[in-house]
């Protein structure tokens, strides 16, 4: 059971840093306001220092990980485009990266509550991924 429930966080934590990573990256296209610009590139290299640190605990349980849901990603691209294409400020920028961090923080919390017997190393590392969106979601408040 922990072995299960660890390898399901594991993946979802995969895709959502995933996810995650081509959200930011689609974003900083767009984002004009270098200090805007240095709040979402930290919170990328967390994400990716994160997902390094999935890979390597998924390949120990020879797991090749999840990607994100394709119709998901789809409409997220679809969504950012359009906003995008409507206004692109940076107040729509921080809006959508805003949103897009509430729904991944919902997202992980939801699989913590779920996979509870997961082995504390991939709880540290679901934990700190909502840290981590929670603190880009606090600094986009100054673009809101």
């Amino acid at each position: 059971m922990i072995e299960d429930d660890t390898i399901k966080l594991l993946r979802e934590c995969d895709a959502g840093i995933r996810m995650g990573i081509d959200s930011l990256e689609e974003m900083l296209k767009f984002t004009r306001n270098r200090d805007m610009s240095e709040c979402m590139y930290r919170t990328l290299e967390i994400s990716r220092d994160l997902e390094k640190e999935t890979t390597e605990l998924l390949k120990k349980y020879h797991d090749d990980g999840k990607n994100p849901n394709p119709i998901a990603k789809g409409m997220s691209w679809m969504k950012t485009n359009v906003k995008v294409a409507v206004d692109d400020s940076d107040h729509t920028i921080a809006d959508l990266v805003t949103e897009g961090c509430n729904m991944g923080i919902k997202s992980l919390q939801k699989y913590l509550n779920e996979f509870k017997a997961a082995n504390d190393k991939a709880k540290h590392i679901a934990q700190n991924l909502i840290d981590s969106e929670d603190h880009l979601i606090q600094d986009m408040r100054a673009y809101l």
